[in-house]
């Protein structure tokens, strides 16, 4: 099962996304010069700022602008917020500055939020509710345009309504799991296709092409959507009522990628190829 050539080339153009390699300094600055030096251009690398506190953060963007990085994009916002004090993305702009690197923060609009918080401590879920309004959630996510996806799947489940499930299956191909738009790959090589969090796949096989019958679930969504995806688990044992219960107290889904998460948490348990237990268990708290 080959993914098309053009996918194929997304995903090398798209595999930029990495403010998390500030984990690993060193391993970040070899892989923007060997990008560099195949003739890939670096618009910009993303951070949280969680460094920006650290003695030697202004070396660090120096060694960056030298290995050839321009920019920036600095994350602030309320989800951050609780891991990461939001006053460190402030300061990091500031070095930035100093340091003639250029840079923005992302998203800037949402800093009059912040502004009741210290900017030196992160804070829970419950403690932001209480200091910038139960509403804040929906308020950062218009902010950004995006939906509730990947380990944040349940949060919708405060805000939507809960339908049907039989209203919400089809049996359209999930192409989506192939888009190079916003893509993860994680410390050991494997991909994780948007917003889907529980599917990990090995990227050499997702770029090169996806052998078939190695990953039933994948193909399952690939080819029959929804629909092909419940063919699959029913014979495994899936029960949608039942397995809703269990999970989350009540029937029904918010949406047809929320039922799809169910039912892949199914299949994980079941112990399936192509994915991972314990995103599925880490999403549902």
């Amino acid at each position: 099962m080959s993914a098309p050539c053009s996918e194929k080339q997304a995903a090398l153009r798209c595999i930029l996304g990495v403010g998390s390699l500030f984990l690993i300094f060193e391993g970040l600055l070899t892989a923007v010069r060997e990008l560099l030096l195949g003739g890939v251009n670096v618009d910009y690398i993303e951070t949280n700022a969680f460094w920006a506190h650290e003695d030697g953060a202004i070396d660090r963007l120096r060694a960056l602008m030298s290995a050839g990085v321009e920019t920036l994009c600095i994350s602030i916002d309320p989800y951050h917020a609780e891991y990461v004090p939001y006053g460190y993305p402030l300061r990091l702009a500031q070095l930035c500055d100093k340091a003639g690197m250029g840079h923005f923060l992302w998203r800037q609009e949402l800093l009059p939020l912040l502004s009741a918080l210290s900017p030196e401590q992160t804070y829970d879920h419950v403690t932001l509710k209480q200091k910038i309004g139960a509403d804040y959630v929906l308020k950062t996510a218009r902010a950004y345009g995006i939906h509730f996806g990947g380990r944040a799947i349940n949060i919708e489940e405060d805000f939507v309504e809960r339908k049907d499930p039989q209203s919400l299956i089809d049996r359209k191909p999930c192409r989506n799991l192939l888009s190079g738009n916003h893509f993860h790959v994680d410390m050991e090589c494997f991909y994780i296709p948007p917003g889907c969090t529980g599917l990990r796949l090995p990227l050499a096989e997702v770029v090169n092409g996806i052998p078939e019958g190695n990953y039933p679930v994948f193909e399952a969504l690939y080819h029959r959507g929804l629909a092909g995806l419940l063919d699959l688990a029913h014979d495994a044992g899936f029960v949608e009522d039942d397995a809703r219960k269990t999970s989350l107290q009540n029937a029904g889904y918010t949406s047809k990628c929320a039922m799809c998460f169910h039912v892949r948490r199914h299949l994980a348990v079941q112990g399936f190829a192509g994915l991972d237990l314990n995103h599925y268990e880490e999403a549902l708290h």
